[in-house]
């Protein structure tokens, strides 16, 4: 959802600079095999470090390109109720020693992700004590609903945990430590593109290496969609309600046609 949100500023912004930008959602393979294939041109979504087996191949080879850092702060990793903490499962490994409390299972989100790979590469090492549990793939909806389930009735549960996001953000809960060099813990998140973009396309590509979040700002923006807005909709709504943030986007760049990137921008936000 966090992708969502900011691919839709960037879509909302692009259109008003005269471009007509096309988004699609794809799993993080795809999408970076998108990036080397000049299928796609854009990626705003590289949470590293969960992702390095998935760019690492990309960048050696130089088919992918690393532009900017466009959050900090974030977080990544499997968490639990903050009373199943309490009751002693604090660590990775102490899953294991719970595992009927668990039913042996950890929730995660679609197929192909990075953090279930990650939690699939945990199950499969003897040193994380995960011996025997599955991990259960769904989709991030899916996932808070029986997170947010078991938490009701006060049951035992390990999922996929990740900030900013507005629901856990409002859940208690706490993060497992002991998770090593897996790639969970803090997180940073950049801006990568496919070999040449910012060459071929200097202004576009200006626009997307200026764009900066902050948790606060996707929090809100996951927030409405996830209780069904459209993306661009969202990101349309916020802007019109945070025009002071444009300005550092829009810095030196111009719209399409070499026009007041500033002017254009307005007009579309109805200021």
């Amino acid at each position: 959802t966090d992708i969502q949100a900011t691919t839709g500023l960037a879509s909302v912004l692009l259109t008003a600079l005269g471009y007509e930008p096309q988004t699609i959602q794809l799993s993080v393979p795809v999408t970076m095999a998108s990036l080397k294939n000049k299928d796609l041109d854009v990626f705003l979504g590289n949470w590293m470090p969960s992702m390095t087996n998935d760019i690492k191949d990309y960048t050696k080879e130089g088919s992918i390109e690393t532009i900017s850092t466009n959050l900090t702060g974030a977080g990544y990793g499997i968490v639990v109720p903050t009373y199943v903490a309490d009751a002693g499962v604090k660590t990775l490994t102490d899953l294991g020693k719970f595992k009927d409390k668990f039913n042996g299972k950890i929730y995660g989100i679609e197929a192909g992700n990075d953090g279930n790979r990650i939690i699939l590469d945990m199950i499969k090492n003897p040193a994380d004590n995960l011996a025997g549990f599955e991990l259960v793939e769904s989709s991030e909806a899916g996932m808070l609903t029986q997170a947010e389930q078991s938490m009701k009735n006060n049951e035992w549960i390990a999922f996929l945990g990740w900030t900013p996001h507005p629901v856990m953000g409002a859940m208690k809960i706490t993060y497992l430590d002991g998770m090593g060099d897996s790639g969970f813990g803090a997180a940073t998140v950049y801006t990568i593109v496919r070999k040449g973009y910012t060459t071929e396309c200097p202004n576009a590509g200006k626009f997307i290496a200026n764009l900066k979040f902050n948790l606060d700002m996707e929090g809100e923006m996951m927030d409405a969609i996830l209780k069904g807005g459209d993306p661009q909709t969202v990101a349309t709504d916020w802007l019109k309600k945070h025009q002071d943030a444009v300005a550092p986007w829009i810095a030196g760049v111009t719209t399409f046609d070499g026009g007041d990137a500033a002017a254009a921008v307005k007009t579309a936000l109805g200021g």
